[in-house]
């Protein structure tokens, strides 16, 4: 069975102040440590989407995106994983046990979570309204997995906004099951969140 990946490196960075994804990390730009990710991991199929080299143009939404990736998978491909360039940390190993939980084939998705540890208040107008019971909550990552066939008519069928594609799977009645994340696997939004994706890289690497 084979699997596939889309990386998904178009993001405009509005809120980081310019194309994240090409913001160098250590020796090279954050997308490629995404992509090494993906290699080293056995996947050797990888669309790229966004800005950088090999790369085919995105959409609007990140969703579109993803749409213009699946759409360079071959229909004969079982498998595919959608990755963020935004997230230059997650290592081989969580890529694996992504695939790994995919290719036993009882699920329609699989997304890597880390617990939710702090306490969640919802917010209207710099008021609490209310404290969020945590329990049974959990923070999504990616790389996730998906049959190729589902994923597609996910978002053939599914209308609307949406901030992954899991969340589309699961409106259109797919299966998702979990596998642990990566505390290190941080998603690159702000400036400051680089300066950390560096202190990280250097605390993996003993430097």
């Amino acid at each position: 069975m084979s699997v596939w990946a889309v990386l998904v490196a178009a993001g405009t960075g509005t809120r980081f102040g310019g194309h994240k994804q090409l913001a160098t990390l250590g020796d090279r730009p954050m997308w490629e440590w995404a992509l090494a990710a993906l290699h080293d991991a056995g996947i050797g199929d990888v669309v790229l989407v966004g800005p950088v080299p090999g790369g085919i143009p995105g959409g609007p939404r990140r969703r579109d995106s993803v749409a213009a990736g699946l759409d360079r998978v071959p229909t004969e491909v079982d498998y595919v994983l959608v990755h963020d360039a935004a997230r230059p940390l997650a290592g081989p190993a969580l890529v694996r046990r992504v695939a790994d939980r995919l290719l036993m084939g009882d699920a329609d998705g699989v997304i890597p979570v880390v617990a939710v540890t702090d306490t969640l208040k919802r917010i209207e107008e710099h008021m609490v309204v209310a404290t969020i019971d945590r329990s049974g909550l959990a923070a999504v990552q990616t790389p996730q997995g998906f049959r190729a066939g589902t994923l597609r008519r996910a978002h053939d069928e599914i209308e609307g906004d949406a901030t992954d594609d899991a969340s589309l799977v699961e409106a259109w009645g797919g299966t998702v099951v979990t596998v642990a994340g990566d505390a290190h696997n941080l998603k690159v939004t702000f400036p400051d969140d680089l300066a950390v994706a560096r202190a990280l890289l250097e605390f993996d690497r003993g430097d």
